[in-house]
């Protein structure tokens, strides 16, 4: 086993967990790091709610019935539009 450099092992922060969690989500991402969202998601009741919010909107699609609830939508697009507020704050982007 290799050792983990120091940005394996700092904690997630939200404008991070939100650029990859959708991926998170449909399994995409490698051990280490869904490990690290899934305990950042374990923390954040911002970021777990928004997972669950996703998780929703996943399921409404996928079984094509009844449609995602209006506040679910809206909970959605505020939290993408506080991570890129977030980011332009920090001076950070993704890239």
């Amino acid at each position: 086993m290799t050792p983990r450099r120091w940005w394996q092992r700092r904690r997630l922060l939200c404008p991070e967990v939100g650029r990859v969690l959708q991926r998170y989500l449909d399994e995409e991402l490698d051990e280490g790091l869904s490990r690290r969202v899934h305990e950042h998601l374990e923390d954040c009741r911002r970021c777990g709610l928004e997972a669950t919010a996703y998780e929703e909107l996943k399921d409404a699609l996928g079984r094509k019935a009844a449609p995602l609830r209006p506040e679910s939508a809206q909970r959605l697009r505020d939290f993408a539009s506080s991570l890129l507020n977030e980011e332009r704050q920090s001076g950070h982007h993704s890239g």
